[in-house]
């Protein structure tokens, strides 16, 4: 059994994950599996030239003692998306939705009860197996879906700390909008240098002109101007996060506050009284600062936690997740 007060961001596997191939053309039926493994020639194009894509999503146990999952459509669109510009085959949106609720359906004992700070993680992934030396697109490929629960992604209630790099996260025509693994693997770099020197994670501004805020390598960045209005920092090089999404609509429909989606200058980081990071691990947490070579900022009402406005949004956010408030129709898929 899964000690719940114990977990953490490793991965425990689970007994089953789902299983499709390509070839020739066409999708298999697919289907569950044991056997976690995956077995590839060493000339795969995943390992040579890094064809892969992945999603990040959630299951919870609701306070109705349902088993519901969290826009599973919307990370299918998403992932459409990004098979495109990989030159991946399309993995239909019923099919990839029905995958992930079979899957989660197969390990729903590994869904933390209702009242812990936790859920059972999702991932979907495409890799592309065909033996390949010249660089071109492989023409096999393996999706899979597997779960592991998984505990809080920042434990600490203090807020956190950001580095801006001086690397780059995405080209302005790259891959950033994608959900490509070597997003991650160039981020592994500047990330690891910044937590040398006691930051959290990095703030990556966009590399044509080094003035606006992307995201960091893990989430999507959110302020909270003197106003109380939500600004949400836009750029084509910026993943669009399904939790940015949502949030934006419940601030717009549930809580009736103003939002603003612009490309956010660094030079006007000093203007906002909240910070924070979004996304599908991080949810909605709070960022107290940011430092550059040449100046420190502070945010005023995320110093020590999320602000008010983000707290309202948090809590607002993780209620209809967990059933506590009534959904928009469509966000709650019941397994």
């Amino acid at each position: 059994m899964v000690d719940w007060s114990k977990l953490s961001l490793n991965y425990t596997k689970t007994p089953y994950r789902f299983v499709s191939h390509y070839k020739n053309g066409a999708w298999d039926e697919g289907g569950l599996t044991q056997s976690a493994d995956v077995v590839l020639s060493e000339a795969s194009c995943v390992l040579q030239y890094a064809q892969t894509c992945f999603e990040g999503l959630k299951a919870f146990t609701s306070s109705k003692g349902n088993i519901v999952v969290f826009r599973p459509d919307m990370n299918a669109k998403r992932f459409s998306d990004t098979l495109k510009r990989l030159v991946m085959p399309d993995y239909p949106i019923d099919k990839f939705v029905d995958a992930v609720l079979k899957t989660v359906r197969a390990t729903k004992d590994y869904v933390p009860p209702y009242g812990i700070n936790a859920a059972l993680y999702i991932r979907p992934f495409m890799i592309g197996t065909s033996p390949v030396i010249n660089v071109i697109p492989s023409d096999e490929f393996e999706f899979r879906v597997f779960t592991t629960p998984l505990g809080s992604y920042f434990k600490s209630a203090s807020s956190m700390k950001l580095l801006i790099s001086d690397y780059d996260r995405a080209a302005p025509n790259g891959t950033g909008g994608v959900k490509a693994g070597l997003n991650y693997a160039m981020s592994f770099y500047p990330s690891a240098s910044a937590k040398a020197k006691g930051y959290n994670e990095c703030m990556y501004l966009d590399a044509k002109s080094r003035r606006y805020v992307e995201e960091t390598g893990t989430a999507n960045i959110i302020f909270v101007d003197k106003d109380g209005t939500l600004v949400v920092p836009s750029s084509p090089s910026i993943l669009p996060s399904i939790t940015r999404k949502s949030i934006i609509y419940i601030a717009r429909e549930y809580l009736n506050i103003k939002v603003v989606e612009r490309p956010v200058c660094c030079d006007e980081l000093e203007n906002f009284a909240e910070c924070g990071l979004c996304g599908t691990a991080a949810v909605i947490s709070p960022v107290g600062s940011v430092d550059s070579p040449s100046r420190h900022v502070e945010f005023k009402d995320s110093s020590s936690g999320r602000g008010p406005v983000l707290e309202k949004l948090y809590k607002t956010y993780t209620a209809i997740q967990k059933e506590e408030i009534p959904a928009p129709d469509g966000w709650l898929y019941k397994v």
